[in-house]
C-alpha cells in the first residue's frame, strides 16, 4: 500500500501549487488562437494605445496589456466597472468575489474557461466550463463511512480508474479498515495501490487533481473540509439520503467518469465563507481544533486563532443553556442588530437550501454572491432573513449583558464554544468549491429543488369544462 508520508508526492508527481488567484501552470492563453485575436479586437475598441494596466488583485505588483501575451502565472481578474467616458487609459480592476474571469484554477491541473467580451462583466451561468491543463492523474475517491451498500459501487468505481484509466487513487486509511474490504480476497490486489492518508494530519491538497463522492451531500461537505485552500473539481454521485448537492446517478458512472477525464463539463462554482475565531487565551493547555490556524496564536496580546472554510454555514446557537443566546451582530466594523433567540446561521447560497430554509430564509441559487443571516426562532416577530452582499466582513461576539456562553460549529463540525471576548469574523473566501454538474448550473439546481425539497409540488387546479366556458361568455 503507498503511504502518503513517503510516497505520494513522487507517485503523483503534481508540481507544488501558489495562490490560485495569481498562478498557474501554462501561459496565459485561452486555449485557442481566437481568443487572442478577440483580446487584441477588445484593445482597439478600448484604446488604441496600447496602455497597460495595473491588478489591485495582485497589489499592482505587475502590469499587462491586452495586445501582448502574458508569460508565466495566469491572473484571475474581474472588471469591476466600465471606464469613465473621456477616460480610457485607466480604469479599475478588483478580483471577483465569486465568478472567475477570464481563468481561474483548481487544484493542480483544472480550470474553467470564459469568454470576457465585455467590459463590464456579469457572470453567466452557462459559461462556466471544465478544462484541463493536463490530463488528470490523480483522483480522491470519497466514500461515505459505515454504509454497506456503498462498498460494491466503490470497488467498482476504484477498479476502474485504476485499471482502465491507470490513475492514482487516494483514499481515506479509514475507509479501508471496513471489515468487508479487509476480509474481500479479490480487492486486495487493488487495495495495496491505494495511496492512503489520514485526515487532520496529511496534506494532500497539492496532489489531488479532482475528486469523486459517493454518499449524500455530507460527503460534499467532508470533501470542502479537507481542502482549505483551492479546491479540485468534485464530481458527486447520489448515494445518500437526500442528494441535493450529489446530481450523478452511478448507473452509467463509467461514461460519466470519462465526459469529466476528457474535459468540457459544467461546473458550479459554490462560494464559501472564510471564518476566523479568536479566543481570549484561558488555559495554557486548551486543544486547537483542526482548521488553518495562523501560526497557532495571534501576535496581539497571545490570542488563539483558527480559520476555517465552510461551504453551508457557520451556526451560532445557545448550545445546552435554557437562556436565550445574545450576540451582537457586526457588518464591516458597524453594528447592525443583536440577536436574542436559540441562535443566528450565516451560510452562503448553497447553504441556503440547508439549516437556513428549515429556518426560514429563501433558497438563492450558488451562483448569486451574497450572504445570508438568519436568525433562529428570534424572540422578536420583525426579524426576518437578510441577504448581504459576497465579500462584506461579518463579526459575531458575545453581548456584554449576555447571560451564557453561545456555541459556534462549522458545516455541522468542530462545535466550540464561545465566551466574553471571543469573536467570529466571516466573510466570502476567495477559494470557492467546483461542482460538476449533470446538465448546467440552472437546471440541476431547479431538479434537486423538485425532487429533494418538492418545492412548490401541489395538485393541479382542475379546469372548466368547454360548455360551460361557452355558457359562461354567453351571459357575459
Amino acid at each position: 500500500m503507498c503511504s502518503f508520508w513517503k510516497d505520494s508526492t513522487q507517485v503523483s508527481g503534481v508540481p507544488t501549487r501558489e495562490h490560485p488567484d495569481c498562478s498557474s501552470t501554462s501561459v496565459f492563453f485561452i486555449s485557442t488562437m481566437e481568443m487572442e485575436q478577440e483580446k487584441m479586437n477588445l484593445s482597439k475598441e478600448l484604446n488604441p494605445d496600447s496602455a497597460s494596466y495595473n491588478c489591485s488583485a495582485c497589489h499592482g505588483d505587475e502590469t499587462w496589456s491586452y495586445n501582448h501575451p502574458i508569460r508565466g502565472r495566469a491572473k484571475s481578474r474581474s472588471l469591476s466597472a466600465s471606464p469613465a467616458l473621456g477616460s480610457t487609459k485607466e480604469f479599475r480592476r478588483t478580483r471577483s468575489l465569486h465568478g472567475p474571469c477570464p481563468v481561474t484554477t483548481f487544484g493542480p491541473k483544472a480550470c474553467v474557461l470564459q469568454n470576457p467580451q465585455t467590459i463590464m462583466h456579469i457572470q453567466d451561468p452557462a459559461s462556466q466550463r471544465l478544462t484541463w491543463n493536463k490530463s488528470p492523474k490523480s483522483v480522491l475517491v470519497i466514500k461515505k463511512i459505515r454504509d454497506a451498500s456503498l462498498l460494491q459501487p466503490f470497488k467498482e468505481l476504484c477498479i476502474y480508474l485504476m485499471e482502465e484509466n491507470n490513475m492514482i487513487v487516494y483514499v481515506e486509511k479509514k475507509v479501508l479498515e471496513d471489515p468487508a474490504i479487509v476480509g474481500d480476497e479479490n480487492f486486495g490486489p487493488v487495495k495495496k495501490k491505494f495511496c492512503t492518508f489520514r485526515e487532520d494530519y496529511d496534506d494532500i491538497s497539492n496532489q489531488i487533481d479532482f475528486i469523486i463522492c459517493l454518499g449524500g451531500d455530507g460527503t460534499l461537505l467532508y470533501a470542502s473540509s479537507l481542502f482549505q485552500g483551492s479546491v479540485p473539481p468534485v464530481m458527486a454521485f447520489h448515494l445518500g439520503s437526500l442528494g441535493f448537492l450529489t446530481p450523478f446517478n452511478f448507473e452509467n458512472f463509467q461514461s460519466q467518469v470519462n465526459q469529466v477525464i476528457e474535459g468540457n463539463a459544467a461546473v458550479i462554482l459554490r462560494s464559501r465563507l472564510k471564518v476566523r475565531v479568536v479566543k481570549e487565551p484561558r488555559d495554557k493547555k486548551t486543544a486547537i481544533h483542526n482548521g488553518l490556524s495562523e501560526n497557532g496564536l495571534d501576535t496581539e496580546g497571545g490570542k488563539q486563532a483558527m480559520q476555517y472554510q465552510v461551504l453551508n454555514e457557520v451556526v451560532i446557537d445557545r448550545g445546552p443553556s435554557s437562556y436565550l443566546s445574545n450576540v451582537d451582530v457586526y457588518l464591516d466594523g458597524h453594528l447592525i442588530t443583536t440577536v436574542q433567540g436559540d441562535g443566528v446561521i450565516v451560510s452562503t447560497p448553497t447553504g441556503s437550501t440547508a439549516y437556513a430554509a428549515a429556518a426560514g430564509a429563501s433558497m438563492v441559487h450558488p451562483n448569486v454572491p451574497a450572504i445570508m443571516v438568519t436568525p433562529i426562532c428570534p424572540h422578536s416577530l420583525s426579524f426576518r432573513p437578510i441577504v448581504v452582499p459576497a465579500g462584506v466582513e461579518l463579526k459575531i461576539m458575545l453581548s456584554p449583558e449576555a447571560r451564557n456562553t453561545a456555541w459556534v460549529s462549522f458545516d455541522g463540525r468542530k462545535r466550540q464554544e464561545i465566551r466574553h471576548g471571543d469573536s467570529i469574523s466571516i466573510t466570502t473566501s476567495c477559494y470557492p468549491l467546483p461542482s460538476i454538474c449533470v446538465c448546467d448550473p440552472v437546471s440541476d439546481w431547479f431538479e434537486s429543488l423538485a425532487q429533494c425539497l418538492h418545492w412548490n409540488v401541489r395538485k393541479k387546479q382542475a379546469h372548466f369544462p368547454e360548455d360551460e366556458e361557452d355558457q359562461d361568455e354567453e351571459d357575459s
